[in-house]
């Protein structure tokens, strides 16, 4: 019983299975095939994970901020309502100048707290959802690249 897929003859052994055929150059047995698919599996999945981690805290680090920004903004609304507290006194007291004055100063303090609060608020909008993008795209990508090269 001989086979002829590579042109060379496989002799049966003496229980009359075939003999294992040596890999001839530029050809890997399925053993290393299935070792190197499994390496580079391993190695594809720990890419991934670690691209999820970055994408993650960088998304969390915008969140930060956008909180961080927001609280400012919090803080200047509180002096600013401070400061029209302090206006309507000085209005009441005084005729013109002096509420005058402390009118310009509070206007000011919630312009600030307007463009803060816009800032954080932008800031939260690029943080969410706190999915990672990119690795769920790149995973994909790599799925769809492993369908093809199985289909070949």
């Amino acid at each position: 019983m001989t086979g002829t897929l590579d042109s060379r003859p496989v002799r049966p052994t003496a229980d009359g299975q075939r003999a294992a055929r040596p890999a001839a150059e530029g050809h890997h047995s399925v053993g290393e095939l299935v070792g190197q698919a499994t390496e580079q599996l391993s190695l594809l999945v720990r890419q991934e994970i670690a691209l999820a981690k970055e994408e993650l805290t960088e998304k969390g680090k915008r969140a930060g901020r956008g909180g961080g920004l927001l609280g400012g903004a919090g803080a200047v609304a509180y002096v600013g309502l401070m400061a029209a507290a302090g206006t309507g006194v000085a209005a009441l007291s005084l005729v013109l100048a002096v509420w005058a004055a402390a009118l310009i100063v509070t206007g000011v303090l919630f312009v600030v707290a307007g463009v803060l609060a816009m800032m954080g608020r932008a800031q939260l909008r690029r943080a969410t959802p706190p999915m990672p993008e990119r690795t769920i795209d790149s995973v994909k990508a790599d799925v769809e690249e492993i369908k093809e090269r199985a289909h070949r």
